[in-house]
């Protein structure tokens, strides 16, 4: 009678540790994690760093990117990204910055 109750109650921790790890809110997160969270493709979240259409900080190693808590959110709420047009910006002839098309910037 005790084995069933002790099998269900690791059961139950370990289902709370895992809800406990997804919960917990750090103050930057890795490509892989954002991507994880936001459903995307790391390579996605990764093209949006490199394109500067989200903030993001390179880590220490250089190898990869870093994304903060703020930033996360509002990937979840789709404040972001931003358009490719919209991250290389110019001045117009009046002083007046525009954005570039990316037909236009030669990508």
């Amino acid at each position: 009678m005790i084995d069933p109750i002790e099998q269900r109650l690791t059961r139950i921790e370990s289902m709370l540790k895992a809800l406990l790890d997804q919960k917990t809110v750090k103050d930057f997160y890795s490509t892989q994690e954002v991507a994880e969270i936001i459903g995307r493709s790391e390579y996605t979240v990764r093209e949006w760093c490199r394109k500067q259409q989200v903030p993001a900080v390179k880590a220490r190693n250089g190898r990869g990117w870093l994304l903060s808590q703020e930033t996360l959110l509002r990937l979840r709420n789709g404040a972001l990204p931003l358009p490719e047009y919209e991250t290389q910006r110019s001045l117009n002839g009046f002083g007046k910055e525009v954005g570039i098309p990316p037909s236009r910037r030669g990508v």
